[in-house]
């Protein structure tokens, strides 16, 4: 009975379905094609996932306060334009715009906060407008042309953030380094820090925790800001990885993000949030991209499997969840 209830108690976790579908997703991918696991595809998967990740782990502490950012993918691009702009045209040394660029996306980060806060708007149309405010300045200020980076490899800053290194037959840069600190440091706040239950009370009920003396809107502002850093700080690290810091860059990730949460077992209206699942949602729709090329799929039908795996993957975490609460 013992060992049925631990089984029970397992699959009505909510990173329960994400693991299993990842599982499948390697074993299929690589009984098609053995070369899915081949050292030189997981590098080249990690490279860009991780990039990726930064955004949704903290759209997942952002989504558990019961809002989202559709501008992160904006902040994406513009950031490392920022930074190269101010580098390349002398005004600052790399080290100082890298800063420079990272307060200005926290800014915008409590401009939104502000609006969602303080006006009531909901985040989905403040975040849209903002969106559409920074893609349109990153484009201004380039005339819609990247900027280049191609100095940046003898930088110190560069090699902290995108510096390579290998593990046997494995490529690895150190942004995974800095994907695992974030992750095991935002799982940490989530579930072990009294801000953290701040952030599930504001999603789950704002009022009742307001009453119980949380401050509801503070705690937002700070996700706001801190949705916005760290999409400035993946755009940056991108931009040296690639050399070319285009003011494009980004467009659509604001709503993959939001996917990688939700089928890691993000509640989408509040209230509950995983890392380790969002991890799992990270590496399901980057293998799925990475998969479907391999086996010959054309990269253009990536978004119907997308949608097919959001749909599939709410429809198993509701049904888990009312199982689970039927059973109480």
């Amino acid at each position: 009975m013992e060992h049925q209830s631990l089984v029970r108690r397992l699959i009505a976790k909510p990173e329960f379905g994400p693991f299993v579908l990842l599982v499948v997703e390697l074993v299929v991918f690589t009984a098609i094609n053995p070369t899915f696991l081949s050292p030189l595809n997981i590098s080249n998967t990690l490279v860009f996932t991780v990039e990726l990740g930064l955004i949704a782990l903290a759209m997942t502490l952002l989504m558990t306060a019961g809002e989202f950012d559709l501008s992160v993918g904006a902040v994406f691009g513009f950031s490392p334009v920022v930074m190269w702009t101010l580098f390349n045209q002398e005004v600052m040394p790399l080290e100082l715009a890298f800063l420079v660029a990272i307060v200005i996306a926290a800014l915008i980060g409590l401009v939104n906060g502000l609006f969602v806060t303080r006006l009531k708007i909901p985040s989905f149309l403040v975040t849209l407008g903002m969106l559409l405010v920074v893609r349109g300045t990153a484009l201004f200020v380039t005339d819609g042309f990247p900027q280049r980076t191609w100095n940046a490899g003898d930088q110190w800053i560069a090699q902290v953030l995108v510096g390579d290194f290998h593990i046997g037959a494995f490529r690895l840069y150190m942004s995974l380094f800095w994907f695992i600190v974030v992750a095991v440091l935002f799982w940490y706040i989530l579930t072990n820090t009294k801000f953290g239950n701040w952030i599930q009370a504001s999603g789950g009920n704002p009022n009742a925790a307001s009453a119980r003396g949380v401050n509801v809107n503070r705690t937002k502002l700070i996700l706001f800001m801190l949705c916005s850093a760290m999409a400035a700080l993946a755009g940056i690290i991108s931009s040296i990885r690639t050399s070319a810091a285009n003011p494009n860059s980004g467009t659509g990730y604001e709503l993959e993000v939001i996917a990688m949460v939700v089928i890691g077992g993000t509640a989408l209206m509040g209230g509950r949030g995983t890392i380790v699942g969002t991890v799992l949602g990270v590496f399901i729709l980057r293998t799925m991209r990475n998969g479907i090329v391999l086996v010959g799929v054309p990269g253009l039908a990536y978004n119907i499997f997308i949608g097919a795996i959001i749909l599939g993957m709410m429809a198993l975490h509701y049904g888990l969840e009312r199982r689970h609460q039927a059973g109480n």
